[in-house]
């Protein structure tokens, strides 16, 4: 593991400072270029409904990632059932309100998970982002500009559903995933929340995770229909970035609050998150990629609550 993560580590500070061209030649980049490349990559997670794993899945991809040598950062961003804390079995000591009211910087608010992970509480901070004024809007974004520097990827993890809250931090950020389950309801309402953002925004970068699958070709179904409706009757091309089976190793995790991969790291479910971490970075082809930065996400964000 360590050796893969030191490989990992190695192509990502060569990607930093070079280029591939498309005759596979190295090329060096401008260092503005280079510069902005290095702005962390901010992907919401969120689900049409709740029960469907959505949070237990973030943390174990994020400890997974990080696992294959990333920098993972993971921000609490469900307004009512904030639950990260519980999954990791940590009890934060602060949240993004002591950021927004100049009591703690952003690195003080900085949790340690397992696996290498940190991840931030959104707690009432989150609320006070609805309301915040322009002094605390542009403290908070130079303070949050600052997580660049600490993480390749930060997820948001939202709750679930179509509230406008909900939406807000969809539309803020660049890339977002949403995690089903074969339930009917289930695959209705990812369904519903996929033409809502596809409504807003064509653009968007948007990967389909499926959770509690029978067997792969439960799963395989299920994506490809879901794909094909959503390119049939909304005019996009989602991802389809993979499925977790059915483990009953899951629940048994849960239960002690701690992560799968970690705790049953041999597990069918903990190979599938393997598979999709590996496949979220691109690792098998030697892509990294950037995002916009997080400052850009909250800058978003807040025009969106407004």
């Amino acid at each position: 593991m360590k050796d893969q993560a030191a490989k990992l580590r190695s192509i990502v500070n060569k990607l930093n400072n070079t280029d591939i061209t498309s005759d596979n030649k190295e090329t060096i980049v401008p260092e503005r270029a280079v510069a902005n490349r290095r702005n962390a990559r901010v992907i919401t997670v969120t689900s049409g409904k709740g029960g469907v794993g959505k949070t237990n899945i973030t943390i174990n991809l994020a400890i997974k990632i990080s696992q294959l040598g990333l920098k993972v950062i993971v921000i609490d961003a469900d307004l009512g059932l904030s639950n990260v804390d519980i999954v990791l079995g940590k009890t934060p000591n602060f949240n993004l309100s002591d950021v927004i009211n100049n009591r703690r910087n952003i690195h003080e608010i900085i949790e340690e998970g397992p696996g290498g992970v940190k991840f931030i509480s959104g707690g009432s901070g989150l609320q006070d982002l609805i309301k915040i004024n322009k002094e605390q809007l542009a403290h908070l974004l130079i303070e949050l500009g600052r997580l660049d520097e600490e993480a390749d990827i930060i997820f948001i993890d939202t709750g679930a559903g179509i509230s406008d809250q909900v939406l807000s931090f969809v539309y803020a950020a660049k890339e977002v995933i949403v995690i089903t389950t074969p339930e009917p309801t289930a695959i209705t309402d990812a369904y519903a929340l996929i033409k809502v953002i596809a409504q807003k925004d064509k653009s968007k970068k948007i990967s389909l995770l499926l959770n509690k699958a029978d067997n792969p070709t439960e799963a395989s179904n299920t994506l490809d229909k879901l794909y094909q409706v959503c390119l049939k009757f909304l005019g996009i091309s989602i991802d389809k970035l993979g499925f977790v089976c059915n483990d009953a190793n899951i629940p048994k995790a849960v239960k002690l609050q701690q992560p799968f991969v970690i705790t049953f790291e041999k597990s069918a479910a903990a190979l599938d998150i393997s598979s999709i971490a590996k496949s979220l970075i691109c690792i098998e082809d030697r892509k990294i990629e950037y995002g916009y930065g997080i400052r850009l996400f909250v800058n978003k964000l807040k025009w969106f609550f407004k």
